[in-house]
This record gives structure tokens, sequence and C-alpha cells, in this order.
């Protein structure tokens, strides 16, 4: 769930971040409502609204004939499109602030000896702006793991759906939710080595 919903928000955080930039009013201020909404509104409202709210909008009959229907009758793609959309607004506010701190005479170096748009952007500001920004990424990469956990509200059974199963099961209050806690833990702990791993 974390690494589904952490690569997808990167991609729409760097979208977003893109756009936020752009001078296109088209492409900045759907970007800028995007953010603002995820980033201003707690993800377990977002969660719940997707999860209850989209079968509530979409058409029941043309939803169970589309092609939509494998993913929109399973809780996990609800959770991971949540969970995406909420790291991807986080994602492009911290993208965005590590373009604009690029000095401009590299960008301007680049132009100097032939480079397109988007050949600088792909070679130049992109890598650059990653190796400036991969500490907070890392953070919200953390945060996400641990936001998972939200998601056994609808039914998903992660690693808290699966604690609060085994208490009912075992009876035992303490114990799931103790290992439930460890296994948190030494994930963040890997993840976390490898992060610091990748930033050298």
């Amino acid at each position: 769930l974390t690494a589904t919903a952490g690569v997808i928000g990167l991609i729409f955080g760097t979208l977003s971040a893109l756009a936020l930039l752009s001078k296109s009013r088209i492409l900045k201020w759907p970007a800028f409502v995007y953010t603002f909404i995820f980033r201003g509104t707690p993800l377990l409202v977002q969660l719940y609204l997707i999860y209850y709210g989209l079968g509530q909008i979409l058409p029941g009959t043309w939803v169970r004939h589309s092609f939509l229907w494998p993913y929109m009758r399973d809780g996990l793609w609800y959770a991971v499109f949540a969970l995406s959309l909420n790291q991807g607004a986080y994602n492009a506010e911290v993208i965005r602030g590590a373009i604009k701190s690029i000095p401009r005479g590299q960008i301007e170096a680049a132009l100097s000896i032939g480079m397109s748009r988007f050949k600088i952007l792909r070679r130049v500001t992109l890598p650059l702006a990653f190796r400036h920004c991969m500490p907070v990424l890392t953070s919200d990469l953390i945060i996400l793991l641990k936001s998972t956990s939200l998601a056994s509200t609808i039914t998903i059974m992660e690693v808290m759906g699966t604690a609060r199963a085994l208490q009912r099961s075992s009876l035992s209050i303490f114990e799931p939710l103790i290992a439930a806690g460890i296994l948190y833990f030494t994930v963040v702990f890997i993840l976390t080595r490898i992060m610091n791993w990748v930033e050298r």
C-alpha cells in the first residue's frame, strides 16, 4: 500500500508542482485547488469521501459494466487512490519549493549550450530538485507509511486491521497492538536506512 501510493503520489506531486510553476492559468489553478484541498483536509475525511462518496456520484449500472468495476469493488484501490492524492498534494509543494531553489544560472547555462526546455527539465531541473528535497520526501514517505493504518477504517486488512482481527479472535488487547507497533518501527527503520543510502 505504501509503495504503490508513494510512487503514484510522487508522479502526482511532480506533475502538480510543474503545473503550479506554469504560467498557464489552465494548469496552475486546478493544481492549486487540488493541493489546497488535500493539504487542508484530514486524510481520514478524504478516505471516507472517496470510499463512500464515489459510489454515490458514479451511476451504479455504468460502473458495473465498465473496466473500473474490478477495482471499485475492492476497498484496497480506494485506499490507494486516497493516499496517492494526499501524498501527491504534499509532494507537490515540496518539489515546487525545490525547483524554485535551483540557481537560475544553472538553467541559463543549459540554455546557452542549446538544450531544449524539456531536456533541461529532464536532465537538470528535476534531478537537482529531487536531490535537494530528498530528506523531506523521505519524511513524507514515512508519514504515509504510518497513515496506512487509517485504511483499516474502510475494511482494508493492513497491519492495524490485522491487529484488530487478532484482538477479536484471541481476546488479547495489548499484544496485537504491540506487535503492530514493532512492525511499523522496523519497517520505518529499514526505510530510513534505505533512503539515507539513496541520498548519498
